[in-house]
């Protein structure tokens, strides 16, 4: 199997690949996350996923080209908010109160690139994770732990957040930001096997 490079520093998305047993490199794309103001949310994270694999290609050393480069992005949406990483403890537990009790979506956006035909194949896959209603001393001992650190909505899937959460109508390395069906079905179609 020809490593693939991975446009991200996520150690989820790193774990995944491991599980797959699929070869990897880290390189990290250099851009500015940004999105079109008028874009429909359930299209960013692929849009994202797809700049990342471009800023990559672009950083190759020259007369070099990465054979496959995998970008992913997740964002976790709310009431047609999206919720990013809290900056700090507060805005960390504003984001689990206006989550608790109630379902949002987690929208995991991919891109592959594929140098030898030159083609950039992308998918989506959306998530409806519902969290339990949790007592204010719950939310506050969640807090506590610092697990909100530097991810999306505060919180991971994978954690002690799994206490808190009810139902998931999708699946969990979705919300983790590499789903494994969609992954594999984007590598089986550009004849890149795992099957090693």
């Amino acid at each position: 199997m020809e490593p693939i490079i991975l446009a991200s520093s996520s150690p989820r998305r790193q774990e995944i690949l491991k599980l797959l047993n699929i070869p990897f490199r880290v390189v990290l794309p250099t851009f500015k996350e940004e999105y079109p103001l008028d874009m429909q949310i359930e299209s960013i994270p692929e849009f994202l996923a797809t700049r990342k694999v471009d800023s990559v290609a672009r950083s190759a050393p020259q007369g070099t080209e990465y054979p496959w480069i995998l970008g992913a992005d997740t964002i976790i949406v709310h009431e047609n908010k999206i919720l990013g990483k809290p900056k700090d403890q507060q805005e960390a537990a504003n984001y689990i109160e206006s989550l608790q009790g109630k379902t949002h979506k987690v929208i995991t956006g991919l891109a592959l690139f594929n140098s030898e035909l030159h083609y950039v194949s992308n998918r989506t896959a959306i998530t409806e994770v519902t969290f339990n209603e949790m007592t204010s001393e719950e939310i506050d001992w969640y807090i506590e732990t610092g697990e909100w650190h530097g991810v999306a909505g505060g919180y991971r899937i994978q954690g002690i957040a799994s206490c808190f959460i009810k139902k998931i109508e999708g699946t969990n390395s979705a919300v983790m930001g590499l789903p494994i069906f969609e992954l594999y079905d984007m590598l089986r179609e550009q004849n890149y096997s795992i099957l090693e």
